[in-house]
């Protein structure tokens, strides 16, 4: 799946905060739209940091209970 795919999926649910740091790390941040939650992931590109909130999405969309 690509990368543009995975963000708009991302965007129905979360507000994405994409930050790179004086290290070059990637930061993405996810808010909740109706919990105002966060998660944040950290890697060395975009690729890795969208894959890892896609994960993450589709863990809270298979299981919502466990994250609330």
């Amino acid at each position: 799946m690509r990368n543009n795919t995975k963000l708009k999926l991302l965007l129905q649910k979360y507000t994405v905060t994409l930050n790179r740091n004086e290290d070059e790390v990637f930061q993405l941040r996810l808010t909740d739209k109706n919990k105002g939650t966060q998660q944040e992931f950290e890697g060395a590109s975009y690729s890795i940091v969208m894959a890892k909130a896609y994960s993450y999405l589709l863990k809270v969309l298979k299981n919502p209970m466990e994250f609330e």
